[in-house]
């Protein structure tokens, strides 16, 4: 949800949360507005402001983008959205239902409980951004990045006035995420002279976690160089089917890369597991091939190196 939430008020993040969690209850898609007022606390939601977060909501759309390999797709994310005597329709396209349903229902239901307390839209962009990033412990992103992950990149006041963002818009997400959520939040300032250039964000569950060392972002970079080097041998098959599933796999091995890029920024359990991950994917590959040439296949053990 953290991109389908950029750049909506925060009744607008509400109504949409509110939207996937009474589909995810009983797969209804119609929900009484005193039940969405009550889940959050929200007091005088006139119909007027039912209009405008609709028609906000209408617009949203979600996109699956592989850019480096000249690939992408748009979807719209509803059919339509009604509102009669107190009571929301709302038609998901058939598109976005298997994402919906897909969603784990115990975490939908627990980020209610958490967001239903947030004051401000900027704490639940922060909030899934951090969900999102699981297995990170810090992700280091520069002034623009960041003001642009909050929607507020052609604010001119804040492109100018770097302590107005930190007080207006990030020390008020961190805060209420450090007051309401599992999530302790800081950031370290980059500096370019003395202008700040980017905020290192740092964040932790209260659970100590060791950084990825560097021999294992070595070791998964060996493995996925080994997926780059040998993809149009893996992805040139004479079954359809199999050079269909082989593409999608050289695909995750590719969008794995941004683990590897300094600064090291996840968790040596995260690193792990992506290794893991990336020596399946490459004896699959190799798996796929073999069969395809019915030729016999040297599995490469590279945990193990040997």
């Amino acid at each position: 949800m953290a991109k389908l939430n950029q750049g909506l008020t925060l009744n607008q993040m509400q109504l949409l949360a509110y939207a996937i969690y009474s589909t995810q209850q009983d797969g209804k898609t119609e929900f009484n507005k005193t039940d969405f007022e009550n889940k959050f606390g929200i007091e005088k939601y006139q119909t007027r402001h039912a209009k405008e977060d609709a028609k906000r909501l209408l617009d949203l759309k979600f996109s699956i983008e592989d850019l480096e390999n000249d690939y992408f797709e748009y979807y719209n994310v509803f059919q339509s959205i009604k509102y009669k005597d107190g009571i929301f329709y709302f038609k998901w396209t058939d598109d976005m239902v298997p994402h919906i349903l897909e969603l784990k229902e115990r975490y939908i239901t627990t980020d209610l409980t958490i967001t239903s307390q947030f004051k401000s839209g900027f704490s639940w962009t922060l909030y899934e951004y951090l969900k999102a990033h699981y297995g990170y412990w810090h992700k280091p992103l520069s002034k623009e990045a960041l003001m642009k992950l909050f929607g507020v990149e052609d604010k001119k006041t804040y492109q100018n006035n770097t302590g107005r963002f930190k007080t207006s818009v990030l020390d008020v997400a961190i805060n209420e995420l450090n007051q309401y959520t599992e999530f302790k939040v800081w950031y370290v300032e980059q500096k370019k002279g003395r202008a700040i250039v980017g905020f290192d964000l740092h964040w932790s569950t209260g659970e100590k976690v060791a950084s990825a060392t560097r021999k294992q972002i070595n070791e998964l970079k060996t493995i996925l160089n080994a997926i780059h080097e040998g993809m149009f041998d893996f992805i040139n098959l004479r079954d359809d089917k199999n050079r269909q599933t082989a593409i999608e796999l050289v695909r995750q091995a590719e969008r794995m890369t941004i683990y590897t890029e300094d600064p090291i920024c996840i968790t040596k359990e995260r690193a792990d597991r992506l290794i893991m991950d990336a020596n399946w994917i490459l004896r699959e590959l190799e798996r796929l091939h073999e069969i395809d040439t019915n030729t016999k296949v040297l599995f490469y053990n590279w945990l193990d190196g040997n």
